[in-house]
């Protein structure tokens, strides 16, 4: 038995695969080619565990490999008639998969081309681009809590780091979207206080406490929400969306200054240029900066 153990291991690993494998030595280019073969394999594999973990598939995928490596085994150890059972479960297995999983096959490959097929692959969408679809994202937000006077606070981080604030409030870590920016505001809601701060694309936290401005920088009229988004942008670089409960009316809150009483085409303005334009900008004028230091040191 032992021997016969022995023996069907060693065929196991005598394959075409390992065959090939030192015949490719002779060719760097195809060994090449052959170990990203391989990767992409892996890289595919991983997306679709990755994917599945979380559902009912996940159970049938973990069923298939116990019968493969039962399959397997069984023509390891000689077990003639199992491995034949087996082995005519596996190859009408392909066909049941087809009939079990048809409705996510189905839906696989009506995305091809998309951006959903985009993102399981890795491919994520150009950040300015991400960052412009949000920040239309805040402004719906703000125009449906300016029509029903819901009072509102969000700050969206700009180059300066702001993870003290956001430590103070309520992890969330989820999509910029309307819906949820709109739900979080609701009057006598647990998240309502405080602020939402917008960090790398994702609401990061709710109800969280800003430093307000002293009385003397802002009219008399104006309340906390106001003072707390002029004392964030006092203290950062960061930009805050203020809604006032009482009017309505949505203000910028911008390196200390408050801009008053904006419309929706304003506020869309008026984030994009902070938001994105100076963005770019700033990497632009870092680049050159660098490419600058780097052909002063390669003429000297």
């Amino acid at each position: 038995m032992k021997d016969d153990i022995i023996t069907g291991i060693s065929d196991f690993y005598q394959t075409n695969i390992l065959s090939r494998i030192v015949q490719m030595w002779e060719h760097p280019l195809d060994l090449i080619l052959f170990f990203i073969d391989i990767a992409i394999v892996i890289y595919l594999a991983y997306k679709i565990l990755k994917l599945t973990k979380d559902s009912r598939a996940w159970q049938v995928l973990k069923g298939i490999v116990l019968l493969l490596v039962i399959t397997w085994l069984s023509g390891v150890f000689k077990l003639t008639i199992l491995h034949a059972i087996l082995d005519k479960v596996v190859s009408w297995g392909v066909l049941a998969l087809i009939i079990i999983f048809q409705p996510e096959i189905r839906r696989a490959l009506e995305q091809l081309g998309t951006n959903k097929l985009k993102k399981f692959l890795g491919f994520t969408d150009d950040i300015e681009t991400k960052t412009k679809e949000d920040i239309y994202k805040i402004v719906i937000a703000a125009e449906e809590m300016s029509k029903r006077q819901i009072g509102a606070l969000i700050v969206i981080e700009r180059e300066i780091g702001i993870k003290d604030i956001i430590d103070t409030g309520i992890i969330i870590d989820a999509e910029v979207s309307p819906q949820l920016l709109t739900n979080i505001f609701v009057p006598r809601t647990p998240l309502h206080d405080g602020a939402v701060v917008i960090s790398n694309n994702r609401i990061k936290a709710a109800a969280c406490m800003l430093p307000l401005a002293s009385d003397q920088d802002i009219a008399k009229e104006l309340g906390t929400r106001h003072r707390a988004g002029i004392g964030i942008s006092k203290e950062s670089d960061a930009i805050a969306v203020i809604v006032s409960e009482e009017t309505g009316k949505i203000s910028i809150a911008k390196d200390g200054t408050l801009i008053a009483d904006v419309n929706e085409e304003t506020l869309k303005k008026i984030l994009i240029k902070n938001v994105i334009t100076n963005r770019t900008s700033e990497k632009e004028k870092k680049s050159k900066i660098i490419w600058g230091k780097l052909k002063k040191d390669k003429n000297n």
